[in-house]
């Protein structure tokens, strides 16, 4: 957390906004191919919870609730041939391997198996619907289970243009595949670009359909595609709780344009609803228990030191434990707090560091400051990748390096594996509990920052050099990047960014032309 903050907290605040009102670019809509479908969200102010009462439904006494799992990606595959007939002298069949009903079953049989294979290898949820045969343009309003799909996975072995302009018109994500040596040739690996893509024309013609939807032979060029539409299917209508109140970072249109591009449904508790459930929770005997078991465990850890009060950290798993259960009244995954350098500390008796890195580590989705200028980028890079992304002030880069640092660490940025932490105070107040933790030297980082109009995102790839113990925020790593110092200086927008383990900028960038908010890689 950075000590000065223009929202109020902690420091002299602004009385300007780098936001001029709503800009979407042509065509509007919340998403290019209707991932939004009849959802209107909610209104620009979100919805309050209130009346809460402990134990929250959803809470436990013997154990803590946990993240509902994403939403798989459904899949219908529609495997699109023709049949040709030999006539005498002219020219009686086109391009390809799938000549006879028999070349056609086998085609059938062994998309079936990369499909079963392909399921095995995600690392996301993924459903396939069964496979559609199609031969004839009239057969394409037949597909009966095409409104359950998210994707239609179109095999292009054969047909003429009036059949994929029908499935074009479907207005559903789709992603075209097609053979150059992975079995028979498709007569489409010829022709998708003139004939579809480019409709007998020089430019790109298909409404939500362009030559990056095209894949040939791979099929972890599939997979890659198909995890950035399952991260932005479960993006879209994210609901979140706003702890005190959604905010911005300096601009206060960031809610409601959060709204406006990606659906969200943001709930606020506020924080005298949030400290009536804490005392009700501190007053309930089994409640503070479970919290301490909790605490012990975590700090019986080898990895971990303490180098805080024990206190600060059993309140911070009470807090946790309250999270939860507000999350399960609302039905929702995701949380931020508002003013946590300071409104939260009297109520909770702690800082919310620690309870937003456990959370992270559960599988929500946990950020502070209520930045929803940041948070979007946030839940969809952890939809895509499956794990926690940690949400940080960026520093000045010099010399092809950058500074990332915050006091809300997640330690299983991998997903899998706690880094090991020292457990200590939140820097700015130094009261509480806040993880240090000691991320993985020489992992390779996707990092993305989002601009305050939610025009254009940038990303990059950079690795983790050095996690150093500067005074201030405390987890803290430093970044060698691929891109051009000067150039990153130059572009720099809005104020936090994001950082995920692992390389994930095609599929953000995948991901985000279905929006309204563009993506520059800057590596």
């Amino acid at each position: 957390m950075s000590g000065r903050k223009p929202n109020g907290e902690g420091g002299e605040g602004h009385e300007f906004c780098c936001c001029t009102g709503s800009q979407r670019a042509a065509g509007g809509g919340l998403s290019r191919r209707g991932f939004l479908g009849g959802m209107t969200g909610a209104a620009l102010g979100g919805s309050v919870l209130a009346g809460l009462s402990w134990p929250v439904p959803g809470a436990s006494t013997a154990g803590v609730p946990a993240p509902a799992p994403r939403r798989p990606l459904i899949v219908k595959p529609v495997f699109v041939y023709s049949l040709p007939q030999r006539r005498a002298q002219t020219s009686w069949r086109a391009w390809g391997g799938i000549q006879t009903q028999a070349d056609a079953d086998g085609e059938a049989a062994r998309i079936g198996g990369e499909l079963e294979r392909l399921r095995a290898e995600a690392d996301f949820p993924m459903k396939t619907l069964p496979l559609a045969r199609v031969t004839r343009p009239d057969q394409v309003g037949a597909l009966s289970d095409v409104a359950d799909a998210d994707v239609l996975l179109v095999y292009a072995a054969g047909g003429w243009t009036d059949l994929y302009n029908r499935l074009a018109a479907l207005k559903k994500n789709t992603i075209i595949f097609v053979r150059h040596k992975s079995g028979p040739l498709y007569l489409w690996y010829e022709i998708i670009s003139p004939r579809f893509l480019r409709q007998h024309g020089d430019e790109p013609a298909v409404e939500g359909i362009d030559d990056e939807d095209v894949v040939v032979d791979e099929q972890a060029d599939l997979l890659w595609r198909l995890r950035a539409l399952c991260g932005l299917k479960n993006t879209m209508g994210t609901r979140i709780v706003a702890v005190g109140g959604p905010s911005g970072w300096a601009c206060p249109e960031a809610p409601a344009r959060t709204i406006e591009h990606f659906g969200f449904d943001i709930r606020t508790v506020s924080y005298e609803e949030l400290g009536r459930l804490i005392r009700a929770a501190r007053a309930d005997e089994e409640a503070v228990k479970l919290a301490r078991r909790r605490a012990a465990a975590y700090l019986d850890d080898r990895s971990v030191s303490l180098e805080t009060k024990k206190s600060c950290v059993e309140n911070c798993f009470l807090l946790d434990q309250v999270f939860r259960a507000i999350m399960a009244e609302a039905g929702a995954k995701a949380i931020t707090v508002n003013h946590c350098m300071g409104t939260i500390m009297p109520i909770a008796e702690t800082t919310a560091c620690l309870t937003l890195s456990t959370l992270n580590d559960d599988g929500y989705l946990a950020y502070c400051e209520s930045d929803f200028v940041i948070i979007p980028a946030g839940v969809l890079l952890s939809n895509i990748s499956g794990r926690p992304a940690f949400l940080n002030d960026p520093t000045f880069p010099h010399h092809g390096i950058m500074t990332m640092a915050h006091c809300t660490g997640p330690r299983k940025m991998d997903g899998k594996t706690l880094e090991p932490a020292r457990m200590v105070t939140h820097f700015e107040s130094d009261y509480g509990a806040a993880p240090k933790v000691e991320f993985r030297r020489g992992q390779k980082v996707t990092l993305l920052d989002a601009d305050f109009r939610f025009q254009k995102w940038l990303g990059m790839c950079g690795e983790i050099v050095d996690t150093p113990f500067l005074p201030i925020c405390r987890a803290q790593l430093d970044v060698r990047f691929n891109a051009d110092t000067d150039v990153i200086a130059e572009k720099m927008r809005g104020f936090h960014w994001m950082l995920a383990y692992g390389d994930y900028l095609k599929e953000v960038a995948y991901a985000l032309k279905r929006t309204n908010v563009a993506f520059e890689n800057l590596g």
